[in-house]
């Protein structure tokens, strides 16, 4: 097996999961320097890393999310076949950049005890139903979602 050790920078593709033996699993996709110089369909290399440093294992499982830019060093071995990802077995870690706070764009789905809210991101009103899908109203906002609960518990004894 070639390997060899490099520092590489890159973006976290999804959140960092725990992998065998208390260790850690992620995903950085890296572009190279030239990327002007690529069609704009070539892809991105992705390349599997872990790490069992447990103080990189805690940043990573607790303090890193999807899009942050990392620098990762570490011993960096080729794939035993073509087409399969890189592996880089992690030795230091740097965030070099954090992503944006996401910002929900679609509707998401609550859980309130027995009740299920939908969250809009196009407006502040705030369906609820019970679990089972009886319609409890439409809070004005998520603040008072809990008082619309409190209210349909009390007319109805209690039972979602």
């Amino acid at each position: 097996m070639d390997t060899k050790h490099c520092a590489i920078d890159g973006w976290v593709d999804a959140i960092p999961v725990p992998g065998p033996r208390d260790t850690v699993i992620f995903d950085l996709v890296v572009r190279p320097a030239d990327i002007d110089a690529l069609a704009d369909d070539a892809p991105d290399t992705v390349i599997t890393c872990t790490s069992g440093d447990p103080r990189i294992t805690h940043e990573l499982l607790n303090g890193i999310q999807p899009g942050d830019l990392l620098r990762a060093t570490g011993t960096l071995v080729r794939p035993p076949t073509p087409g399969e990802p890189a592996r880089l077995t992690v030795d230091a870690l740097e965030v070099l950049d954090t992503a944006l706070v996401p910002v929900l764009r679609e509707m998401v789905l609550d859980r309130y005890g027995d009740y299920v809210v939908i969250f809009d991101a196009d407006t502040d009103a705030v369906p609820v139903f019970t679990a089972n899908g009886t319609w409890v109203g439409l809070a004005d906002n998520p603040d008072a979602i809990a008082t619309l609960i409190d209210i349909h518990e009390r007319v109805n004894g209690g039972d979602a």
